[in-house]
């Protein structure tokens, strides 16, 4: 399948640069301007993140749909807001509301205490353990149009069916994301998609490995694994020297508004998560790693989500991009720290580029193929 690009949808302009001040609104306005440039700049998909204080996203993620022509929505969902038997009517409603466009991105839960704030007190293997029956019970709604029972740990239920099948007849794909070897299993068996954060290509590439494993291990032919989509901030400018300029001062700033440490600012706690605890670990080894990635602004937030950097002029950040799409890289997700206007900016001079390359390398392989015959 072809390279593909995802971002982030923000419901306001608020950003980790420029925080608006008091509790975060939504700006319909805002959020509309946003996911239509994000269409008209063929970005792929955009990810409706999820948090026990932000706004809905299957509502956000149904205005997105209803504003853009081809941007493919990526609901995130933790198991523990939704039954899956809703879960499966409104993500199989939604989908067949944008012509299926929709993607579930799957949320173990990565914080106890973030978690407990919705009442949910289960430990992390046990979240795992939920997510794999909550993921088999939405598919198994999908695809079965007779009523099924469950009972099991966490899910009990007699004759469910649901007339609301995905838009096309089959399924809606399933992603599932993290660092931990619970996360390889159950995305590894069950993933249509994978999602890491932006780590050196040598420890993606390990990661990688580890989920292919999982899926040969749960017997999924090769044909058939996850595909891996990477997360990353770029941070990018005209020339090498202006990006590196500019990915200082907004070191400087994360630094300023860091919710946790700092001058007179009691210490960070260690993420609970894999995902984060990798990333400071990693950023142990040196701030420029490979090509052009950046750890600084990793450390700065306390690996909070998604956080190492690209940093490079447009060439430099395409060519960034196609080293992890050699490694096995299907999506890239890449969000900046000027939401908007970053977005705008890669659709402009990265996305372009990235996609020349692929198309240029595509030719050859065809044209090498034709010769040799």
């Amino acid at each position: 399948m072809p390279t593909e690009f995802i971002s982030v949808t923000f419901p306001n302009a608020s950003t980790e640069l420029h925080p608006i001040p008091g509790l975060p609104t939504i700006d319909p306005d805002y959020l509309v301007r946003y996911a239509r440039a994000l269409d008209d700049y063929e970005f792929n998909y955009t990810l409706v993140p999820y948090d026990s204080t932000i706004a809905d996203p299957f509502t956000v993620g149904a205005t997105i749909a209803a504003v853009t022509k081809n941007l493919k929505i990526i609901i995130a969902l933790r198991p523990n807001t939704q039954y899956p038997t809703v879960a499966a009517k409104s993500l199989a409603t939604l989908d067949q509301l944008s012509k299926g466009r929709v993607v579930v991105h799957y949320i173990a839960g990565g914080s106890d205490v973030e978690q407990a704030r919705e009442g949910d007190y289960l430990t992390k293997k046990e979240r795992y353990e939920r997510m794999e029956e909550h993921i088999r019970i939405v598919k198994r709604a999908w695809e079965s149009p007779e009523p099924f029972d469950w009972d099991t740990k966490y899910y009990k239920f007699t004759g469910f069916r649901t007339f609301v099948r995905p838009y096309n007849g089959r399924s809606i794909p399933v992603s599932v994301g993290g660092s931990s070897e619970d996360a390889y299993r159950v995305g590894g068996a069950l993933g249509d998609i994978f999602g890491l954060w932006g780590e050196p290509l040598k420890d993606t590439r390990e990661q990688i490995d580890k989920i292919y494993a999982a899926a040969a291990a749960a017997g999924r032919p090769e044909g058939d694994r996850p595909r891996i989509w990477v997360s990353h901030r770029p941070i990018v400018a005209e020339t090498d020297d202006l990006a590196w300029e500019k990915a200082h001062r907004t070191l400087a700033v994360l630094k300023k508004n860091a919710p946790a440490g700092g001058e007179g600012k009691p210490a960070p706690e260690t993420p609970q998560n894999v995902g984060s605890q990798r990333l400071l670990e990693i950023a142990k080894r040196g701030d420029v790693q490979d090509r052009a990635l950046w750890y600084p602004t990793a450390t700065a937030t306390n690996a909070r989500g998604a956080s190492t950097a690209l940093v490079g002029s447009p060439q430099t950040i395409a060519d960034s991009i196609l080293d992890y799409v050699g490694i096995g890289a299907e999506l890239i997700s890449i969000r900046g720290f000027d939401n908007l206007n970053d977005a705008i900016d890669y659709g402009r001079y990265v996305l372009p580029k990235v996609r020349e390359a692929l198309k240029k390398e595509a030719n050859g392989h065809s044209n090498g193929e034709n010769g040799a015959a």
